[in-house]
């Protein structure tokens, strides 16, 4: 059987869930991948009453999904960045704004929560980000002392450990979405991070290609180097658009500005090789949801998400269970 076909409703948040959920059933998916903020899940809430956490499963099976993850990106952000300046006070409660500390610890003990609620909602993967206390240090100058990086990656740890701690005793794994601005943004740094908690199996990754492709890393080599650490998929596309006057760092543009090095596309609208993508995913055995994180400024996203949804249910092939050749033999 084809692996389902999800929406992360991250980007929809705005969009009350039961509205949001009849779409998508419309559209065609198979379930969603409730991002924990907008009404869509609330982890204090689902960490503490189960009569909450039937409610919201029951908005998706009245629309005939299922659910087979939770995200929780923007508290995940706020663990490990240096300073949660203002621009990430949207991602806390108000009462947390322009406080960078409060904000750091409500967003540890939502990350604690949402491993209890993904076991209280009957899932085994949390999706979401890290932060990252050394990602400002990328261009080393001033100069960078090695060993500053390396005590980023001991602060990672230090401040995940024990969130993953939770993650464990409720059975539940952390996928990292490999992430420009976060402890992991490509595959040396996947496999630092991976050291730095000591290879623990709470934590692997949210595998999203478009972040790959923009930085010229194969992501069918990030599948294979990682085969036993992909716990969850996201597909989402991306096109770089070097010119000779735009530049891969995107020159402070915002996505969707004409000038802009790179963008994220709507799926089949970029560079990224999907089908190279799904014959990897055979190979691991991988059968988890494709989970669809539509992010196109180009396009009006109701379309588009009916579009990646059809483009993901053409290119979602099995391997073949016999080998083409073993009928030659056939007497």
């Amino acid at each position: 059987m084809a692996r389902p076909i999800t929406l992360c409703t991250a980007q929809w948040a705005d969009m009350p869930l039961e509205v949001l959920a009849k779409k998508a059933s419309e559209w065609g998916y198979d379930g969603l991948e409730l991002a924990c903020w907008g009404d869509h899940m609330d982890v204090f809430k689902a960490a503490e009453d189960l009569d909450y956490c039937a409610k919201q499963k029951e908005i998706l099976t009245k629309n005939n999904l299922n659910l087979f993850s939770i995200s929780n990106h923007l508290a995940g952000q706020l663990v490990c960045d240096p300073n949660n300046d203002n621009r990430s006070d949207g991602f806390a409660p108000k009462d947390c704004a322009g406080d960078s500390e409060k904000k750091r610890a409500w967003a540890v003990e939502a990350m604690k929560n949402s491993a209890k609620a993904a076991k209280n909602l009957g899932l085994g993967v949390v999706n979401g980000f890290t932060g990252s206390p050394i990602w400002h240090m990328l261009y080393s100058f001033p100069p960078v002392d090695p060993q500053t990086i390396e005590d980023g990656f001991k602060y990672f740890a230090e401040m995940w450990n024990p969130i993953l701690d939770v993650f464990d005793e409720c059975g539940v794994k952390f996928g990292l979405e490999v992430h420009p601005t976060e402890i992991a943004f490509d595959i040396v740094t996947a496999k630092r991070a991976i050291e730095a908690v000591n290879g623990r199996k709470a934590f692997g990754f949210n595998f999203d290609p478009s972040h790959l492709h923009w930085q010229m890393i194969d992501p069918v080599v990030f599948i294979h180097e990682f085969s036993d650490r992909i716990y969850h998929v996201h597909m989402k596309d991306a096109s770089i658009q070097l010119n000779g006057r735009s530049g891969i760092l995107a020159s402070h543009l915002d996505f969707g500005h004409k000038d802009r090095g790179w963008d994220f596309r709507s799926l089949g609208h970029g560079g990224v090789d999907f089908e190279e993508i799904i014959r990897a995913l055979n190979h691991i055995g991988y059968d988890g949801p494709l989970s669809v994180e539509w992010e196109d400024s180009g396009m009006e996203r109701e379309y588009g998400a009916k579009e990646a949804c059809d483009f993901v249910k053409d290119i979602n092939f099995i391997p073949s269970s016999i080998k083409f050749d073993a009928a030659f033999d056939d007497k």
